[in-house]
Order: C-alpha cells, then sequence, then structure tokens
C-alpha cells in the first residue's frame, strides 16, 4: 500500500493547494485527471480538508492510501476533538452540504479520535472491471482498503 500525506494550514487557500496535490498524487499512482475515480477523489479531498479548515482553526495533516487493488482511503486529521457535525442545508443555503456529498459519494466514510484531535477518513473502491477489459474475462469488483491512521 502506498501512503502519501500532505501537511495544510488553517486557511481557506489550502484547500485549492490541497486539490492541486490529490490530482498530482493521483496521476503518479495512475489514476488519470479525467477518469471519475479522480474527480470523486479530488471532490472528497476538497470537502473534507474545506471542513477541517473552516470549521475547526487548526492545521490538518491530508493522506491519500493507495491499495494494490484500486481502492484509495482518504484521511483528514486535525487538532480539534470536535466530533463533526453533519448539516441538513435547506434550500438556497449555501452551506452545510459537505458531509452528505462525503455519504453520498465515498463507499465508506466514518472518523475516529486521533490523539487530542480526531481523523476524519472516507475510502472509494475502484470501478468493476467491464469483463472485455479484465484478464480472462473476470470481473474486478476492488475490495475496501485497510483502515489506517494519521499521526499529526
Amino acid at each position: 500500500m502506498l501512503q502519501v500525506q500532505l501537511k495544510v494550514g488553517p486557511d481557506p487557500a489550502e484547500v485549492g493547494r490541497a486539490r492541486r496535490w490529490a490530482r498530482s498524487r493521483l496521476a503518479g499512482s495512475g489514476i488519470g485527471d479525467d477518469e471519475p475515480l479522480a474527480e470523486t477523489l479530488v471532490l472528497l479531498i476538497s470537502e473534507l480538508v474545506t471542513n477541517a479548515v473552516v470549521h475547526t482553526g487548526c492545521p490538518a495533516v491530508l493522506r491519500m492510501l493507495f491499495a494494490a487493488e484500486g481502492g484509495v482511503r482518504v484521511e483528514v486529521a486535525d487538532a480539534s476533538d470536535r466530533p463533526p457535525a453533519p448539516r441538513h442545508a435547506d434550500g438556497d443555503d449555501t452551506n452545510g452540504r459537505g458531509l452528505e456529498l462525503v455519504d453520498g459519494l465515498a463507499d465508506r466514510w466514518g472518523w475516529q479520535p486521533e490523539g487530542v484531535g480526531k481523523s476524519i477518513w472516507c475510502e472509494v473502491d475502484p470501478a468493476p472491471v467491464a469483463p472485455s477489459q479484465a484478464r480472462g474475462g473476470a470481473v474486478n469488483p476492488g475490495a475496501p482498503v485497510s483502515p489506517g491512521r494519521v499521526h499529526c
């Protein structure tokens, strides 16, 4: 399993830097920028890093873990001990949809205490390979990424 991480400062401008860094690391792992998996992961990273920066005001650590089977786990750890608080945005609200988006896009997500803070994570499985593209005609449904922990 390949692991990469980026320290993120408590500044909203860091969200864009995290997206650019993630795209670069995804490309380096063989996941093309135009692939649906890359688009999904960049959006998830954007939401989780935004939450860490905006709602905690603390520095954070973004980590991506690449499984051999093609799945990716994203973790964002921060020094705030406040658990994530999913909200339900109404109509024209301009925020409050981040964790709902994570819930809808990720195959799994959750959070755990991490030292004096917490780590919020999500996992995205690879898309199944069409039988005509798989070796021997078998479908590759992917496998979950084993949990890891981020230490700030």
